[in-house]
């Protein structure tokens, strides 16, 4: 056990000294245990071809600055989401486009959701390893709902931000 807990601290560790907003400090068993459990809650997806990994980033990315409801990160996200589609996926690549140019946080969530649904079945397509989860906000947009693909199982909702950060619910979940 002690192995396992210097392994977890070192690791914690390291990430920290990668980032400076990241701090590292653990103490008890208890948060030893809570740091271990939030690593094992992040899907590890591999995917059959590189473009689509770049892809599957990239969205998170995008996702989780929705999730802060931060408009320049969705932005920057975005832009670079843009960067990673092949020329045959030039629908694609205009929505992402579109999205880095917005710059209403709510005109990004419209373009997400929209950027979702041809998404959705390239990543299923191409899944070659592990799990990924499509998840579901029946209040988004006016109640018609919105869905979005997340790395993890916990609900962070994009489309609400902090107001309502935990709707919504996890409708498929997608693995190999």
């Amino acid at each position: 056990m002690l192995v396992v807990t210097a392994a977890v601290i070192m690791t914690l560790s390291s990430c920290g000294e990668n980032k400076n907003k990241q701090d590292a400090k653990i103490g008890t068993q208890q948060e030893i245990e809570q740091a271990k459990n939030q690593m094992a809650d992040i899907a590890d997806a591999s995917f059959s071809d590189e473009m689509t990994g770049k892809v599957f980033h990239n969205y998170q990315q995008v996702r989780t600055a929705l999730v802060n409801s931060d408009s320049e990160e969705v932005r920057t996200a975005a832009g670079n989401l843009a960067e990673s589609f092949s020329e045959e996926r030039e629908d694609m690549k205009a929505t992402a486009m579109a999205m880095a140019e917005a710059t209403d946080i709510e005109k990004q969530r419209e373009l997400f959701s929209g950027f979702t649904e041809k998404v959705e079945p390239m990543l299923k397509e191409s899944i070659s390893e592990g799990t990924i989860y499509k998840q579901f906000c029946p209040m988004a947009f006016d109640g018609k709902g919105g869905y979005w693909i997340s790395n993890v199982d916990e609900i962070r909702n994009p489309y609400y931000g902090e107001k309502m950060l935990k709707c919504g619910k996890v409708v498929a979940t997608i693995e190999k």
